[in-house]
């Protein structure tokens, strides 16, 4: 998987993600910021942090650590797919 493919998959999960409920394509912006800190950090907790610190600032409303770091293990899967791949 190249890292085109990694991003697409990476829309795409977060897209499902919808974590206030309000529809799948109502996080473009925030969707792309989360993407743009997947090719730089390597570690769920940290990722997870950066998650909820953007929906946060954008929705200014406050989602649980732990439902970021589960959607952070799966971008962090995603990314080392490629690697592997490569």
């Amino acid at each position: 998987m190249d890292t085109i493919e990694m991003n697409r998959r990476a829309v795409w999960t977060l897209q499902k993600w919808d974590p206030f409920h309000i529809g799948e394509n109502a996080y473009e912006t925030e969707t792309a910021d989360v993407v743009a800190y997947l090719q730089n950090i390597d570690h769920p907790s940290d990722l997870a942090k950066r998650i909820q610190e953007i929906y946060e600032h954008s929705f200014e409303e406050w989602i649980p650590l732990e439902k970021c770091v589960e959607i952070s293990y799966k971008l962090i899967a995603l990314k080392y797919e490629m690697k592997c791949i490569i």
